[in-house]
């Protein structure tokens, strides 16, 4: 019976619009179910899953994946790590080197941990994808990549750059190319 209902609401809320509302009327008003519904599409489109946490830590210049301790997934720039998400089912979301001034009080936050065994180091753990915004997460995953990059000997920290700026280049170079 729940199984059905929670199906059932969740095809009723795609067809709805992030306020909502379908077709230009309110249901918000029909009954408890559809503002039920309405609510969990809109928790839906608060939240990030993996793989907008993957293309957004890719996106990074420099930027790799790997797969460590059997079931993480280890963002990393220049051979350090600055983001971590099990691939698992797991007690924790995400974790990230978070800037040592707002560690205190981004550990304050419901949701937010100090990292299991990263702690020292200043890295958080968010526990939920609904403990932070999408653009909060992000925020906090360019700092957490920002933290590491300027970590990063000299050497490393130019062929990043370098890299970054030869990509944009040849994008800049291939747009031209299809205007022609």
């Amino acid at each position: 019976m729940i199984g059905e209902r929670f199906l059932a609401s969740l095809e009723m809320t795609r067809s709805l619009d992030c306020r909502g509302v379908r077709n230009g009327e309110s249901i918000l008003g029909d009954s408890a179910s559809a503002r039920l519904a309405a609510d969990e599409h809109r928790a839906w489109r608060r939240t990030m899953n993996i793989d907008q946490v993957r293309k957004i830590c890719l996106g990074f210049p420099g930027a790799t994946e790997q797969i460590q301790w059997e079931d993480d997934l280890l963002f990393k720039v220049g051979g350090k790590m600055f983001a971590m998400t099990p691939l698992e089912p797991s007690r924790l979301w995400l974790c990230l080197k978070a800037d040592p001034e707002e560690f205190p009080e981004l550990t304050e936050r419901p949701g937010i941990i100090p990292a299991p065994y990263l702690a020292r180091a200043k890295w958080i753990a968010i526990e939920t994808a609904d403990a932070v915004s999408p653009a909060e997460a992000t925020a906090l995953l360019k700092k957490s990549y920002e933290l590491v990059v300027a970590k990063l000997p000299k050497a490393k920290r130019g062929s990043i750059s370098v890299r970054a700026e030869t990509r944009k280049a040849a994008k800049k170079r291939a747009g031209k190319r299809v205007r022609r």
